[in-house]
């Protein structure tokens, strides 16, 4: 793999994006680094204890908006640390828990961040607030994946890029009232 940053030309970047249960934060985000990355970006998820499933809530939110959901699945954080699994360029994680645990080894020495995040997917209440709880989560990564996939990647060195998707993490999430 050819070093991040300060890369001429275009190329298609891989970005891993892990939790726990790989059932609806990391598979949203999955999702929305294919949308808005537009080719330049390819979009993987996993975790470190897989569900086996993908929350139905949020494949029915991914749908309704009219994005990608043929292929995703639940699955384990093994199978990008294999020999042959495709090498990451980003790995975020988007949960504290998976954040907390040892990580594989990642081949190819990936750029990594934490973009903590509420799991939507342990939301209690009405069905209305646990959509609501989909729904936060999918605009709280739209906006953190639209500013990641902006990024001038091929004209910043590794540490100016390690800076600002770790500022990205950092954004504020801002609950706003749901009609």
């Amino acid at each position: 793999m050819s070093e991040v940053g300060g890369m001429s030309g275009e190329r298609t970047y891989n970005v891993l994006f892990l939790c726990t249960g790989n059932s609806a934060r990391s598979i949203m985000a999955e999702a929305l680094v294919e949308h808005w990355g537009k080719g330049r970006f390819k979009g993987y998820s996993a975790g470190s204890f897989p569900k086996g499933q993908v929350h139905p809530l949020a494949v029915e939110l991914l749908q309704k908006l009219a994005l990608r959901t043929d292929g995703l699945r639940s699955k384990s954080w093994d199978e990008f640390a294999r020999p042959g699994a495709p090498v990451m360029d980003f790995v975020f994680t988007v949960c504290d828990q998976a954040a907390g645990e040892v990580c594989p080894v990642w081949p190819g020495n990936p750029i990594t961040a934490h973009w903590g995040m509420p799991d939507p997917a342990a939301a209690e209440g009405s069905e209305i607030e646990q959509r609501n709880a989909f729904r936060d989560a999918f605009r709280a990564l739209e906006n953190r994946i639209k500013l990641f996939t902006s990024l001038p990647i091929d004209k910043l060195d590794r540490m100016a890029i390690k800076w600002r998707v770790d500022e990205i993490g950092q954004l504020r999430l801002v609950r706003e009232p749901s009609p």
